[in-house]
């Protein structure tokens, strides 16, 4: 079982709330999930993420993915996500250390290649 959290901001108005993302992978069958963000949102998040990994020359783990985006009720916009999930899912997967991670907010669009895309409010 590996687990990595780290820490980003939504965007509400004025204000930018905290959001925790936290990535989990486990063994057993493939799969790539994403819990707290509208379903459309969380498609497009989903292959830009592995799209970018693969295409950074990283290993996409073939393990059950989980990506929780806390707290659920916080509206959320996928693509400012796409750079913690995907930091997640190479410090969960051993491919980065990730101790220091803690101490970061991270905010930002990968676009397919991997290349790190602006958000608004950042």
């Amino acid at each position: 079982m590996s687990l990595a959290v780290l820490h980003s901001r939504a965007l509400s108005g004025l204000d930018a709330p905290e959001v925790t993302v936290e990535v989990h992978l486990a063994n057993g069958l493939p799969s790539f999930t994403i819990v707290g963000l509208p379903d459309t949102e969380v498609k497009e998040s989903r292959d830009r993420v592995r799209a970018a990994l693969v295409n950074s020359r990283f290993e996409f783990p073939a393990r059950r993915i989980t990506v929780n985006l806390a707290p659920a009720e916080l509206p959320k916009e996928s693509g400012r996500f796409d750079l913690p999930i995907a930091l997640g899912i190479l410090a969960a997967s051993h491919q980065l250390e990730g101790d220091g991670f803690s101490k970061y907010e991270f905010a930002g669009e990968l676009s397919l290649t991997g290349a790190l895309r602006p958000v608004r409010g950042a």
